[in-house]
């Protein structure tokens, strides 16, 4: 999951905190992000800004909006959670990034999804350090925090996170970026601050750990791990996924894919899903950086032992895509992957948010690529922007529209909703699944949101 660069806006109405009805008792989590336990899933974002307080809202330096679920998906119940909210270790300062990196699971097995958020700017006396505080679900939503302790001691703890079993016991794990390395902390988890065993993960000097997703690729049940990153040494300067598979004893190091062999870039994203429906999890790596900020996906094909020989890339240059490869579009920025269409293969989102539509430059724009026989092509992709019929609101020059793209799905119907970013409103707009992808119609607007978890 990519790091969530702040965007610089705010839309303070009818984001109060929400007090919830309770439901009667909490059943086994069915989802990682019913933070309720209602049965329906619920969509936590960063919800940041730079500034004081506004004397209307107590919060500096971040928060996260949660908008939960319902039987149509999204609703308009929402809670907005900071570092002055009840309960919530630490305090909100000015400069701080808390919701810059999520990601959730029912981290303590009481039936609620928690939600672990990374605070990218967390200071240690005058020097940020970052940090991780674990949000605790329950039938009014997230209640209460506690701190994760940063087992590496090194500079930008939380910049990037994910969930998972990636030891097999039941119990859910969370992957953390400290310094230049990822850290697995063992589950389970408790509110008094319990959680097992820390094990740090280097592939090698010279590299630096920049970015995580989590899935399932061998088929064996447990989760996988990829960590985006670069090598740099005297005589490389390069740009890397690296694949570690879920084992009993943790995560054992497999292999890596180099993306670019003569830059680095932190600027990736990742996404597994089985796009040709073998068993196996298929890794979609984004760079945006590629070809003057033009942007590829590179994917790469699972087996049973990990991701194997088979690759291929997808861009605006692909046959069957839809508009053209320009520099500063920067196709890749974010993807996701979830079935559209109920037809058992997981599709695959990509944003585009440089991309210009008629004269209204960065205006935004993203793909969809329908999994099939063989996996991904452009033969089955479908562009969308703000001109999808059905989709609220003029195209507008630098709404960056699919800045960040999350395919989950929201309504319980089988067909997993695109939920598209755009910054430039500070929204975001949620696209049904449907026969051969996504459609405008029946899709929404949800306010407030200044990025999109994986």
């Amino acid at each position: 999951m990519r790091t969530t660069v702040a965007i610089a806006a705010m839309l303070a109405a009818g984001l109060t905190p929400l007090t919830l009805t309770s439901t009667a008792s909490a059943a086994a989590a069915k989802h990682y992000d019913d933070f309720n336990g209602d049965g329906y899933r619920d969509l936590a974002a960063p919800y940041m800004y730079s500034g004081v307080n506004d004397g209307t809202l107590d919060f500096r330096g971040g928060a996260v909006l949660v908008t939960f679920g319902g039987p149509a998906g999204l609703t308009t119940r929402t809670q907005l959670i900071h570092q002055g909210s009840a309960g919530v270790p630490g305090a909100g300062e000015e400069n701080d990034q808390f919701g810059s990196a999520l990601a959730s699971a029912d981290l303590n097995s009481d039936g609620y999804a928690d939600l672990a958020v990374g605070n990218l700017s967390e200071e240690s006396g005058t020097t940020p350090v970052g940090s991780v505080t674990l949000l605790w679900g329950s039938s009014k939503g997230l209640s209460g925090g506690t701190s994760l302790p940063n087992k590496g001691g090194g500079p930008s703890f939380g910049k990037d996170l994910a969930t998972g079993d990636f030891n097999g016991d039941g119990k859910a794990d969370i992957a953390a970026i400290s310094g230049s390395d990822a850290y697995l902390y063992r589950g389970g988890f408790t509110k008094s601050g319990g959680l097992g065993t820390v094990t740090r993960y280097r592939k090698n000097v010279g590299w630096f750990s920049t970015g995580l997703a989590a899935g399932k690729v061998t088929g064996d049940g447990k989760t996988d791990l990829v960590v985006l990153g670069v090598h740099v040494t005297d005589t490389l300067n390069r740009t890397e996924a690296w694949f570690l598979k879920g084992a009993s004893g943790g995560l054992t190091s497999g292999p890596a894919k180099v993306i670019d062999s003569r830059r680095q870039s932190e600027y990736l994203d990742a996404a597994i899903g089985d796009f040709d429906k073998n068993g196996y999890g298929d890794i979609a790596i984004g760079y945006p950086d590629a070809s003057s900020n033009r942007g590829t996906v590179t994917l790469w094909y699972g087996t049973s032992t990990g991701p194997g020989s088979k690759s291929a890339e997808l861009s605006q240059a692909t046959s069957g895509v839809v508009g053209a490869a320009e520099p500063g579009d920067g196709f890749g920025t974010s993807v996701s992957a979830g079935d559209t269409d109920a037809d058992g293969y997981a599709d695959l989102a990509v944003g585009v948010p440089g991309e210009a539509v008629g004269t209204k430059d960065y205006a935004g724009g993203a793909h969809l690529f329908r999994g099939g026989s063989g996996g991904l092509s452009g033969a089955r992709s479908m562009t969308i922007d703000k001109t999808l019929s059905g989709v609220a609101g003029g195209t507008v020059a630098e709404d960056m529209f699919g800045y960040d793209v999350r395919v989950r799905d929201l309504s319980r119907d089988g067909k997993a909703e695109l939920t598209v970013l755009i910054p430039g409103e500070n929204t975001a707009r949620v696209l049904p699944g449907a026969k051969g992808g996504v459609t405008g119609t029946g899709s929404y607007i949800v306010q407030g949101v200044n990025g999109l978890p994986e």
